[in-house]
């Protein structure tokens, strides 16, 4: 609850936005049958409503559903949509929201829960803007307009926007506009705040304005609106900024007008598909406020309504992206477990998600790479900014600090607020938008190929397994979570989907194509080889995304690629760059073989599958020169029904074949000769039996200029000499795009894109 030392001073009333008023909530209990008309309150169950209808006309207040115009709408919306996603959707029928003067809300509160209809009744700090900490602290998006006019042309801002750049400064934005969809195209937002400016000469192009509530007419919450808006949605010119996203719809509704928090979460997702985005931008005095301005505000989800109607936009497919906020808080604190005055008897604290989930996706706060616009003051790139709420709920970070885009005239000002930008757009406000626009910019890549945009939960999972990780700080530890910055290049190699090519006598031709197949983040965390024998290659993935070893073996069924079987860590390193997989013995079963020690030397030590799972089979000391697998790759080279290891270049990176060979016992030297021919490591080469005669071919799947020119190289009883070549055979750079295996059993190895060339 909030008291007159949590408000804002008249001055930050006027200047930052003054917060809209508090709510009195009311849940009626279910079996109750709650209906509230014009004419009164009634019951459908013939629940005694009596005392509850005299308590209202006595105080001379009105109860009215929080969601919708009547309660059988939002149990009709609530029914069709858990019919339709066989989801868990949230009744949201029985809320209510009381019109009553500020003064009475804690004394009708009160009164409210005696009511043997009412499930709970609380009252709802208001919902602030994320923009300022402490009185003393620096205080947060306080920029005052610049007094001369802007120039007829406003310059060029973007390069100012380096969180636009390359990870981990940045979150690579630049290379997601290289690919087809990449600027959001498609994918549609709604921003929850106060207020906006649409007119703004950087907003022009893919805004839908204000499509609920009434706009505060507050200026602070009018620059706000509009700087969140410029992070991801500034229009694709030559002047100005460029949003992260600018291929995005983007649309906005407002918390005034009646309208509150949780109906106009509600409202934004009634409008939005499957896959489309909702960022909220505010936060609440929590329970550990200290009423020193906005220290101890928190998440809005903590409250029960707020909660649910996150849940209903996640249960619809729409990504919800909720600020942390700036209290400063530790979100794992014991203090959340309790729940407010009037809370329902089933609450349980939604920042423990053991509890119980929204869905939503949190943002903490990081700090810019130090020298950002000249400043270096805020700690190590990426550190919790001071301000940041933290704990294990946060999902991902962004720029807490110095963040250009429009609004507040500090960078541009003059008397035309169309034409202001800022430089300093800061907190949890400026983070949240640069993860919607990471998050927008890969559904634009994924709708675009028709593939599913990303489900909420896939949107966090993705979020969390990628990025630029946080970083320490004095006293702000890296343990105190916000999570990694978005890495948009890494985001979609992380959107696996497999292809597979065969030969069909003269070249290779697409035979089959899925969707992702599981985790992971390219094709170096796959093998491919027949481990049990059945004459099939498996696909195995030989790391979880921790790093530790944690095999997942993929098998053909017929028509696609499944999961076969699955173990936990099966022993040491760090990545499929350490294994490789073949039947070095001769058994019909391949081997995996991990070619180095943690040192960087090589320490070969064999696994192989005992009917159940991979064990280790053989292992040996240091075998040979080199330092690590990209230097190595197995093949039946001559047909003798076992796997040779070929070590394709000397370590002046020419190439240099050595085959070795297992000899009953251990790998030994079986041949070697000089220089084969162009290409600088292993990352050029690929090895399989493409033919069908019974050895394996050594493929260079590109040209040093990065197109793919197949060339076929095979063993003519001494050596390895050109079987065969191409031209340019596809899209793609490289070998890493790349995994062969006879994934079909027709003795001819395929030609496998492990992922889709984002």
């Amino acid at each position: 609850m909030t008291n007159s030392t949590n408000r804002p001073t008249a001055e930050f009333s006027r200047r930052e936005g003054a917060p809209i008023e508090r709510e009195l909530i009311v849940i009626a209990r279910r079996e109750a049958g709650l209906r509230a008309t014009r004419e009164g309150v009634a019951s459908v169950e013939g629940a005694d409503v009596t005392p509850l209808a005299d308590l209202l006309t006595s105080e001379n207040v009105t109860l009215r559903p929080l969601f919708g115009i009547s309660e059988e709408q939002i149990k009709a919306r609530t029914a069709s949509l858990a019919a339709e996603t066989g989801t868990d959707v949230p009744n949201l029928s029985v809320y209510y929201r009381v019109e009553a003067p500020d003064e009475r809300l804690e004394e009708l509160a009160a009164r409210l829960r005696e009511q043997e209809v009412v499930e709970a009744a609380y009252v709802k700090p208001p919902a602030e803007l994320p923009v300022v900490l402490n009185e003393t602290s620096k205080r947060l998006n306080d920029m005052v307009p610049l007094t001369a006019e802007a120039p007829s042309v406003t310059p060029d801002f973007t390069a100012r926007q380096a969180y636009l750049d390359a990870a981990p400064g940045g979150i690579d934005a630049r290379y997601a506009w290289t690919q087809p969809g990449g600027g959001g195209a498609g994918v549609r937002i709604v921003d929850i705040e106060g207020a906006w400016r649409f007119t703004h000469e950087d907003l022009t192009q893919n805004q839908g304005g204000v499509v609920g509530g009434t706009q505060s007419t507050d200026l602070g919450w009018r620059n706000h609106g509009t700087a969140v808006v410029g992070v991801f949605g500034s229009d694709r010119t030559t002047f100005g900024c460029t949003g992260i996203c600018p291929d995005a719809n983007v649309r906005a509704i407002s918390i005034f007008g009646g309208l509150g928090s949780a109906g106009a979460i509600c409202q934004a997702a009634d409008m939005l598909n499957s896959g489309d985005i909702i960022l909220i931008e505010l936060h609440r005095s929590g329970p550990r406020s200290t009423g020193n301005w906005q220290q101890g505000f928190i998440a809005i989800e903590w409250w029960p309504d707020d909660f649910d109607a996150i849940r209903y936009a996640t249960s619809r497919g729409v990504i919800v992206v909720e600020a942390a906020g700036n209290g400063a808080e530790n979100l794992d604190d014991p203090t959340y477990n309790t729940p407010a005055p009037g809370f329902p008897s089933d609450w349980t604290n939604p920042f423990n998600r053991a509890n119980r989930d929204s869905g939503a996706i949190v943002v903490g706060a990081g700090a810019p790479p130090p020298g950002t616009h000249g400043r270096n003051i805020y700690g190590p790139d990426r550190s919790r900014l001071d301000f940041s709420n933290y704990g294990a709920l946060i999902d991902a970070q962004g720029w807490g600090y110095e963040v250009t885009t429009c609004g507040y005239g500090d960078l541009q000002g003059g008397s035309n607020e169309d034409f202001w930008y800022t430089d300093e757009f800061s907190g949890t406000s400026s983070a949240s938008p640069i993860v919607v626009g990471a998050l927008a910019c890969v559904q634009g890549v994924l709708r675009t190929r028709g593939v599913s945009p990303l489900s909420p939960s896939a949107a966090r999972n993705l979020l969390r397994t990628t990025g630029s990780p946080q970083q320490n700080a004095p006293g702000r530890p890296s343990s105190q979570r916000i999570g990694n910055r978005p890495n948009l290049r890494e985001m979609l190699v992380f959107q696996l989907g497999l292809i597979v090519y065969g030969w069909n006598g003269t070249q290779m031709t697409t035979k089959w194509g899925t969707g992702n197949i599981g985790q992971g983040a390219g094709a170096l965390n796959w093998l491919v080889a027949d481990v049990d024998g059945d004459g099939k290659a498996e696909l195995l993935q030989p790391w979880d995304n921790s790093g530790r070893l944690a095999l997942i073996v993929y098998g053909w069924d017929g028509t696609q690629m499944t999961t076969k079987w699955s173990t936990g860590d099966i022993g040491q390193g760090t990545g499929a760059l350490n294994w490789l997989v073949a039947d070095v013995d001769g058994d019909g079963k391949a081997e995996l073989l991990q070619l180095w020690d943690n040192s960087g030397r090589l320490a070969l030590i064999v696994y192989g599958w005992d009917g159940t799972q991979m064990t280790t089979k053989w292992s040996t000391g240091d075998i040979g020169q080199g330092t690590g697998a990209l230097n190595w790759l197995v093949a039946d080279v001559d047909g003798d029904g076992k796997a040779e290891l070929l070590q394709l270049w000397d370590n002046s990176g020419r190439l240099a074949l050595i085959v070795y060979g297992w000899d009953g016992t251990q790998m030994t030297t079986k041949w070697s000769t000089g220089d084969i021919g162009q290409g600088t490591g292993a990352l050029n080469w690929l090895v399989a039996d493409v033919d069908g005669d019974g050895k394996a071919e050594l493929l260079q799947p590109w040209d040093n200029s990065g197109q793919l020119a197949l060339i076929v190289y095979g063993w003519d009883g001494t050596q390895m000499t050109t079987k065969w070549s191409t031209g340019n055979t596809g899209q793609g750079t490289g070998a890493l795009n790349w995994l062969v295996a006879d994934v079909d059993g027709d003795g001819k190895a395929e030609l496998l894109q492990p992922w889709n060339s984002p």
